[in-house]
């Protein structure tokens, strides 16, 4: 059976509209040159920064691909369709993400077979002048068009002056909200509400109060109406939300470090004999005097010994000279004196959750006071992080700017059911994390 014949759009505000009345919230350019085709596949960009664009099914390493192996490489699923002139969609079930440590780069395959319309000739070609668009819409699924050298939508896309870009993509504007124009003037509101009682919302959008220590996070999320999340996906319009606390809201780098994020194990003893087999192998009586308590904490930066726990932070599979992932199955790893691996964040695991968190990052200072009751004031001037790369993460890890500082522990160590609690995270100083973006921006959330 014949596949059906793709209509291409023809106009710009067309295709934007077609996009948009499809759900489609961000949308993105790729102008294609000879080599983007479907043989050689479509580049994406060097690095992993097209995982900041792109929505995945997380990253995996690819079958039979081990360090000097031909297939030394990762890849991830994608939910993309291609989308006509009609506004009909087409799913591509065979479409996704190649990402290549050895350069490293990342390049799209797999997006015309099984479809049962596509725009298969402009794909297979070699013709400069073609544009691959992608739009993106906020269940994670990509809609596709493609459109031909003599389009009178190239010489639109050719024409703008400066492109706002995303690694390789051109943002083309639509409709839809200014994410960061938008966050600007909720943080301008809750920087001028002043001092505010402490609150979080609960997972059905109650407010209640809130009385812990870490609360400063939760309160902002709450005046941003944000309901506590555990998914690997931005709190806010896009833009992961990062509140920290400092001594003086005229030193916004003054205060506490900023969790990152706190991705558990995927291997080693942690995870192939458990946590509490884990915590009595490496772990430490309480140092605060607290019976039949056992710990595990402390500070682990790369290839520095432990003294407490007797293990080593270090990164296997990683080169820290060229700065390039050698051993796609490598990964953060924990090693006891004796080589055992007693902890595992595997790169594959972590990739994803680091380039879609942290794409777009605000980094909120805040102050906290406790007379007459818990309360918070937010900062006007913010950080706008833009534009990541996991392998910016890594080369951090290995500078030991970004450290692992675990809080595990294992309560009622001796009785019949001791209670484990699991606090994996790794943690910057503030004053560090212009070394993680492409872009650091210091706003003044205050009108001019």
């Amino acid at each position: 059976m014949a596949k059906k014949e793709f209509a291409e759009i023809s106009e710009l505000e067309r295709l934007k509209n077609i996009m948009t009345e499809n759900g489609v919230t961000q949308l993105y350019a790729k102008p294609l040159a000879p080599n983007d085709n479907s043989k050689n596949q479509i580049y994406l960009g060097g690095g992993f920064e097209a995982l900041n664009v792109i929505p995945n099914h997380g990253v995996e390493v690819d079958a039979g691909s081990k360090a000097g192996s031909i297939r030394n490489r990762f890849k991830a699923f994608i939910d993309m369709s291609w989308i006509d002139a009609e506004g009909l969609c087409y799913s591509a079930p065979n479409a996704q993400l190649i990402l290549y440590p050895k350069y490293p780069e990342v390049r799209m395959s797999g997006m015309l077979q099984g479809a049962e319309s596509a725009p298969s000739e402009m794909i297979r070609s070699r013709h400069e002048g073609r544009i691959l668009f992608m739009g993106i819409r906020n269940d994670g699924t990509i809609l596709g068009h493609v459109t031909s050298p003599d389009s009178a939508i190239r010489p639109e896309i050719e024409a703008i002056i400066q492109p706002d870009m995303a690694g390789v993509f051109i943002r083309v504007p639509t409709d839809t909200i200014d994410s960061k124009q938008q966050l600007i003037s909720d943080l301008r509101r809750i920087h001028l509400e002043g001092w505010m009682d402490s609150i979080r919302l609960n997972s059905e959008g109650t407010v209640l109060p809130c009385r812990s220590s870490n609360c400063g996070g939760y309160t902002l999320e709450a005046k941003l109406g944000v309901t506590p999340n555990g998914y690997a996906e931005p709190d806010y319009l896009g833009w992961e939300i990062k509140q920290h606390g400092v001594t003086s809201l005229d030193r916004p780098h003054s205060g506490s470090p900023i969790t990152l994020m706190t991705p558990e194990p995927t291997a080693g003893i942690y995870k192939d004999e458990g946590v509490e087999y884990f915590l009595r192998e490496f772990g430490y009586p309480d140092q605060r005097g607290r019976e039949d308590r056992i710990n595990f904490g402390g500070i682990f930066r790369n290839g520095v010994r432990a003294e407490r726990t007797g293990l080593t932070l270090t990164l296997a599979g990683y080169n820290q000279i060229s700065g390039k992932i050698e051993d796609p199955d490598g990964g953060i790893t924990l090693l006891d004196d004796s080589g055992r691996e007693a902890a595992i964040w595997r790169y594959a695991d972590m990739m994803k959750h680091w380039n879609r968190k942290h794409a777009q990052a605000a980094y909120i200072p805040s102050m906290c006071r406790t007379d007459p009751s818990r309360q918070y004031m937010y900062s006007n001037q913010v950080e706008l992080g833009e534009g990541t790369d996991f392998l910016k993460f890594l080369k951090a890890v290995a500078d030991g700017v970004v450290y692992y500082d675990p809080g595990i522990k294992l309560e009622g160590a001796s009785s019949s059911k001791p209670k484990i609690k699991r606090r994996s995270q790794f943690r910057i100083k503030p004053a560090h994390l212009t070394g993680l973006y492409h872009s650091m921006e210091v706003v003044d959330v205050l009108p001019k």
